[in-house]
């Protein structure tokens, strides 16, 4: 530009400047946008050198892009100058409309801040508009929002004056220009970072889908995948081919189930408490030929952070051999190896779960008692005005409650309370009036006079002993076995037949009078004394019974040794030929 007045100079400027706009518009990434940005300034507007200084994430500016001197462009490039430093320059000596001169005569002061410069020495100048290698001048970029982008620098005019005012405009013009196109290369880089994250994230997630995929149907045990929530919660939405062998049905037919429908109905509380909370539950799901097989669940709830939960993953494992040990393992705890019948332990437990610590007795206190406690309703126990019993009912059956006696005393020091024994079950207490133990009570006497309890009867073979002695324990234990065979086959569903050890027996029967357990225990000597048949050998015992009584109030080894007793009494009562005899 030798003269701005000339308008051929001016129309070649305009042109320059247009094929520079041009090109910002055809670089591909954001750095060679701002490459093309110090080089539209070199080529078309008259300047020997341009950087880009651009704004960083935190405010600071870094040249990132220079060019006219090698030099220069390795020295500076990549360092960053403090947002003040530059804050200050911008509010420095003269505003050209957007632009911003700062003459070597103010400029001195800059010589030693941080922002990143290159300059050279140079005589003062010859006239008023000589440009001097001191002089500094700006245009500063702007984004749409006013925030600003970055700030180009240019310095020694190619001919070597300051620019006047159309060069001014044109330098103006294309930092306005320069900032569209920094932003739009920004606005693109970030979407192909957005894209390429996308891409990985979908990538990660196809992944993941195939892995679980994988995981899930090639699990060696059972997985399903449930809903939850609406009318259709519970629903199998798919399963493996593990579960689908467990149960014996394909997908397409368990499709149609929920657990719930599979589920053993003894099982059913404890399936929905474990899927509405999760967790593991062990419990019995059906096959499809109608049997049952033990599994044990432990349920995953898989939410989403915008819509909560979305369905149920559950693992499904085949507990059914653990299971039979475990039953087995139990029942020889609990069981006599030899005979099969419930050992002493299990007798011990069986008798001590219907005693409780106090004592049942009859009495017209105890009445009056009830009838405080139940306030005069006459509908509490089924009892009749005043709390006395209804028309026809023996006191005796009037048991169901206990609410009107006193409090047991407290167990002595190391002594466990009963199980039965419930602190609220008296007036007055925080639990309430009522004791819903159906308290167990003895016949006064050996005379029936109508009450039913839990008999007791204790047996002890007569004989056996020299059968041992005679014929060897094998013998001896195949007796045992007999006997245990014929008293179960005498006694009801319900009752229990126990070896307490050697050879003594214990029969609980419940429901009976003094002379229904007579009339059992002549049952079962009976059914004892016919000769047994060992290794083509026949041998006999006969058998001695004692009839006890359990009551509340009394413990499983009072009742044992009571029955105990009185079995000694009637053996001893007997010759030993009639022993023999039954």
């Amino acid at each position: 530009m030798e003269t701005e007045s000339e308008p051929y100079v001016r129309l070649a400027t305009l042109r320059q400047l247009h094929q520079a706009v041009a090109e910002l518009n055809t670089a591909r990434s954001l750095a060679d946008t701002l490459q093309t940005v110090v080089d539209g300034i070199v080529r078309g507007l008259g300047y020997e050198l341009a950087c880009v200084n651009l704004v960083r994430p935190d405010g600071d500016l870094v040249v990132a892009a220079f060019a006219g001197d090698p030099a220069a462009e390795a020295l500076i490039t990549g360092r960053v100058g403090s947002r003040p430093a530059w804050e200050r320059r911008l509010t420095m000596g003269e505003n050209w409309d957007g632009l911003r001169f700062i003459p070597h005569t103010e400029g001195w002061v800059l010589m030693e801040d941080d922002v990143p410069q290159w300059h050279t020495d140079g005589p003062d100048p010859r006239f008023q508009d000589e440009w001097h290698p001191e002089d500094r001048l700006y245009a500063p970029m702007y984004a749409t929002g006013g925030e600003l982008l970055g700030v180009i620098s240019v310095d020694r005019p190619r001919n070597g004056r300051r620019p006047g005012a159309w060069g001014r405009e044109a330098l103006q013009m294309y930092a306005f220009q320069a900032a569209i196109a920094i932003s739009n290369a920004r606005l693109r880089a970030n979407m192909q970072r957005a894209l390429v994250r996308l891409e990985r994230e979908q990538q990660a997630l196809r992944a993941s889908e195939e892995s679980f995929r994988q995981a899930f149907e090639y699990a060696p045990s059972g997985m399903a995948i449930a809903e939850m929530g609406g009318d259709q919660h519970g629903r199998l939405l798919r399963t493996n081919d593990a579960l689908c062998r467990l149960l014996g049905r394909p997908a397409s037919v368990l499709r149609r189930y929920s657990f719930s429908d599979l589920v053993h109905p003894e099982d059913i509380g404890t399936l929905l408490r474990t899927s509405a909370e999760g967790g593991r539950a062990e419990l019995r799901l059906g096959r499809r030929d109608g049997t049952y097989v033990w599994v044990s669940l432990r349920n995953s709830v898989v939410a989403d952070a915008a819509d909560g939960p979305r369905f149920l993953l559950t693992h499904v494992e085949d507990i059914e051999e653990r299971k039979r040990h475990e039953l087995q393992l139990a029942h020889r705890a609990s069981h006599d190896s030899l005979t099969g019948l419930p050992n002493s332990a299990e007798l011990r437990s069986r008798l001590g779960a219907r005693l409780c610590r106090r004592p049942q007795s009859v009495r017209a206190g105890a009445v009056e008692a009830l009838d405080a406690a139940y306030e005069g309703r006459p509908e509490a126990g089924g009892a009749g005005e005043h709390g006395f019993p209804p028309e026809g009912q023996h006191p005796g059956q009037y048991h169901a409650y206990d609410g009107g006696f006193p409090a047991a005393p407290a167990p002595a020091p190391g002594q466990a309370a009963d199980a039965f024994d419930f602190p609220g079950a008296f007036p007055g207490s925080a639990d309430g009036p009522y004791d819903h133990h159906v308290h167990t009570v003895a016949p006064a006497t050996d005379v029936d006079d109508g009450t039913k309890g839990l008999a007791v009867l204790f047996c002890d073979l007569d004989g056996f002993k020299s059968i041992n002695d005679r014929f060897g324990h094998h013998t001896g234990d195949a007796v045992l076995i007999e006997v245990a065979r014929r008293l179960t086959t005498c006694v009801r569903d319900g009752d229990t037949v126990a070896r307490l050890g050697g050879d003594e027996f214990v029969v609980l029967a419940d429901g009976l009078g003094a002379a229904d357990a007579a009339d059992l225990a002549v049952r079962l000597r009976n059914a004892i004394i016919p000769p047994i048949r060992v290794d083509g050998r026949a041998v006999r015992v006969g058998a001695s019974f004692g009839i006890g009584w359990a009551s509340c109030g009394m413990s499983a080894d009072e009742v044992l040794r009571s029955a105990d007793q009185r079995m000694y009494i009637e053996k001893r009562s007997r010759s030993k030929a009639h022993r023999r005899a039954g």
